[in-house]
């Protein structure tokens, strides 16, 4: 057993910054080793970290079963956290490796360790036993990196099962046994209208004769008239086109029914100084409010959405300003 290539620290005494490297040069096995070992604890405690001694040691003989390729060691986390790396053969059964007696020590390597399979298991034990933890894997292009930490491991979520109708999903649905009325959608009953017929026509046999108006067809997006029956006042209702595909539907300030009395405003504190900001500002969004008054710009957009339901405020392309009715709040 010879050592030909220095042993490398990497101190990272900030996580931001390149680490300062720590040479330690060849010599023999035994001496190798135990400076290594003392390197290793004086700079991981210097920044602060509580692994002992004992438990860096046993780490770091396992650079003999590597052949000392390459050995590199890596303080992060205030020294709280070590990875011990090489270049050697590696380990392919590593839940073996972590299991008392276990052990690939050589007569030769016996001559510098015990080489009764102890180092890494007890390692381990320590490591858990205080909170922390131990991790083998595989370096790349060859070899092993052990990572000692005061911290448990981070395991993996677990998989989700995808909802059904999820994108790349099929969409699962059970389709209703019994036949569908008319009006009747899936999942959700509507009432069934009685058939309105036009005027001048009659209705067909078995459904009740309806004293309608007959609705006159209008262009797209326009107005339409509905003629009353006598002695009813006429109503004028103008239909509401519907937003294309992906684009916000536009929001109509609230106007209550002929005769019926607008229902109270709810304003709670932010409504109050939304209402407050707007009487001395045209226009007003998230941000401003934010900026002005302080806190997230979603608790204000979400106060503002409520003011927009109530008919308070309507929003004008990216902020929002007061309606008729909010501007009648303020007087």
């Amino acid at each position: 057993m010879e050592v030909s290539t220095p042993a490398r620290i990497a101190v990272y005494d900030d996580a931001a910054a390149a680490p300062r490297v720590v040479m330690v040069e060849p010599k023999d096995v035994r001496s190798f080793l135990e400076e290594i070992t003392a390197t290793v604890n004086r700079l991981s405690h210097e920044q602060g970290g509580t692994i002992p001694f004992m438990v860096i040691r046993e780490i770091v003989e396992n650079f003999i079963h590597a052949y000392f390729k390459a050995p590199t060691i890596t303080i992060l986390d205030g020294g709280n956290t070590i990875r011990f790396s090489d270049q050697g053969p590696g380990i392919k059964q590593k839940d073996l490796a972590l299991e008392y007696g276990t052990s690939s020590a050589t007569e030769e390597m016996k001559h510098y360790i015990r080489g009764v399979g102890s180092g890494l298991p007890y390692a381990q034990q320590y490591m858990v036993d205080k909170g922390g933890s131990l991790d083998i894997e595989d370096n790349l292009g060859g070899g092993t990196v052990v990572t000692i930490s005061t911290h448990p491991r981070e395991e993996p979520p677990a998989p989700q099962t995808p909802m059904a109708g999820a994108y790349g999903q099929p969409y699962q649905q059970q389709w209703p046994q019994q036949p569908q009325t008319f009006g009747q959608a899936y999942g959700q009953q509507w009432p069934v209208q009685p058939w309105q017929q036009p005027y001048g026509q009659q209705a067909p046999a078995g459904m009740p004769q309806q004293q309608t108006g007959w609705q006159q067809p209008q262009p797209y997006g326009q107005p339409w008239q509905q003629q009353t029956p006598a002695g009813m006042p006429a109503q004028q209702q103008t239909w509401q086109q519907t937003a294309p595909m992906g684009q916000p539907a536009p929001q109509q300030p609230y106007v209550p029914m002929a005769g019926t009395p607008a229902p109270a405003p709810q304003f709670n504190e932010r409504s109050q100084a939304i209402l407050g900001f707007l009487s001395a500002h045209e226009l007003c969004g998230p941000t401003d409010l934010a900026n002005a008054l302080g806190g997230s710009n979603a608790t204000w957009s979400r106060a503002l959405q409520d003011l927009a339901g109530q008919g308070v405020v309507i929003k004008d392309s990216q902020k929002y300003r007061l309606t008729g009715y909010g501007q009648s709040l303020l007087g």
